[in-house]
């Protein structure tokens, strides 16, 4: 499989699918598309994870934080928000603000970074647990604050969210809106379609780059061995706090553009629950292997849709009497379960951490013979003292 990848040919008409599947999916409805689209969000942000802990090593389970940063700067900077409740906002801008996504996009990712170097900072000694923990910490501490940011000073406006935010516009063509293509409707979810498609493709090529970079192998060293690679004059401290911030602004970027698809966003988007599913998603699909997580995020991001057909019939069979929604859940636990047991490594781990384990030699019967490495003729003490 890893060799049809380097296949050119097949990479572009593997885009080319991607590209026209939306359009062959939107008979059956917007629904499906939507599903696609929101995979490919959960892709998008698996890779910036997969930065922080699938190349560097650095558990982190308040990742859903940067998307929370990003989704609410996209949020205020692109709605009628602050202007409604700030008077100088109000008379600089009547209509609300509405900053083009050229800028926001960067701005979002730039910002993000800024929180991963944040978070980053005061955590440069712990590892394992701790780390989660801290992390864990950092993730709640930011839904909390927008839960709350709204005394004495509306910012974010609590937990009612905002609302009425603009879809993104790229080269004069609204995401919000349909649009006629070769005499075809193109839903406004398509278009969020490609949109999304366009980035995850250039995160991939980004996190291709980075792993066979210098700064990749650095990552990777402090991942095996910290005091080793440190022994080696890697800066370690400049490279988790590297790690962090490239990470953070792929989740930026996502929630930036998440903002755009929902038209809303609230604290609710952002808990504890969706910072799991990620890293269950790197895990799953393969811990630093491209492939094996945008095949992880895929798979966690439709499976639950999938099963939403399943647990409905389950729950009539039962009278109503289990939840459609836990029982969901339950199926979700079920599956990752089963694949963890057959698939420990992931289900598409790097080549380096899949391979088999070498086979013994076949030695004759009674022979106890096993190979010794060569040895170097030691000098007596009177050779070595001339």
């Amino acid at each position: 499989m890893e060799k049809l990848f380097q296949h050119k040919a097949f990479v572009w008409a593997l885009i080319a699918g991607l590209i026209v599947l939306p359009l062959l999916t939107q008979p059956l409805g917007a629904g499906w598309v939507r599903i696609m689209a929101l995979a490919l969000l959960y892709v998008l942000l698996a890779l910036g994870l997969n930065i922080v802990v699938g190349y560097a090593g650095l558990l982190d389970l308040g990742f859903v934080a940067f998307y929370a940063v990003g989704a609410y700067l996209y949020a205020l900077l692109n709605s009628p928000h602050l202007s409604e409740h700030f008077e100088t906002i109000a008379a600089l801008f009547p209509n609300g603000l509405h900053t083009p996504v050229w800028l926001l996009v960067p701005l979002a990712a730039l910002v993000a970074a800024l929180a991963g170097v944040l978070l980053g900072t005061p955590v440069l000694k712990l590892r394992g647990d701790y780390l989660a923990i801290v992390t864990l910490g950092f993730g709640e501490i930011i839904r909390v604050f927008m839960n709350n940011l709204e005394y004495p000073v509306n910012i974010t406006n609590g937990p009612r969210g905002i609302d009425r935010i603009d879809a993104a516009e790229i080269a004069g063509v609204s995401l919000g809106k349909p649009l006629d293509l070769l005499g075809m409707q193109v839903h406004q979810v398509t278009l969020h379609y490609w949109a999304f498609l366009a980035l995850v493709l250039l995160g991939i090529v980004v996190c291709y780059r980075l792993q066979d970079s210098r700064i990749g192998r650095a990552w990777m060293a402090i991942r095996e061995d910290e005091i080793a690679a440190k022994a080696m004059g890697v800066n370690t401290r400049n490279m988790k706090l590297l790690a962090f911030a490239m990470g953070a602004s792929f989740g930026g970027v996502a929630g930036a553009m998440f903002a755009s698809f929902q038209g809303f966003v609230s604290p609710e988007s952002f808990s504890l629950t969706e910072s799991v599913m990620i890293v269950a998603m790197v895990v799953l699909g393969g811990l630093g292997h491209l492939p094996g997580v945008v095949l992880g995020a895929l798979l966690l991001a439709g499976l639950p849709e999938v099963l939403r057909y399943v647990a409905g019939p389950l729950q009539a069979m039962t009278d109503g009497r289990l939840d459609a929604a836990i029982l969901r859940q339950l199926m979700i636990a079920l599956a990752m379960i089963c694949i963890m047991l057959v698939r420990p490594r992931g289900l598409w781990p790097t080549p380096e951490h899949g391979k088999a384990a070498p086979r013994p030699q076949n030695l004759p019967k009674g022979s106890f013979s096993r190979p010794h490495a060569p040895t170097a003729e030691v000098p007596s003490l009177g050779e070595a003292a001339r």
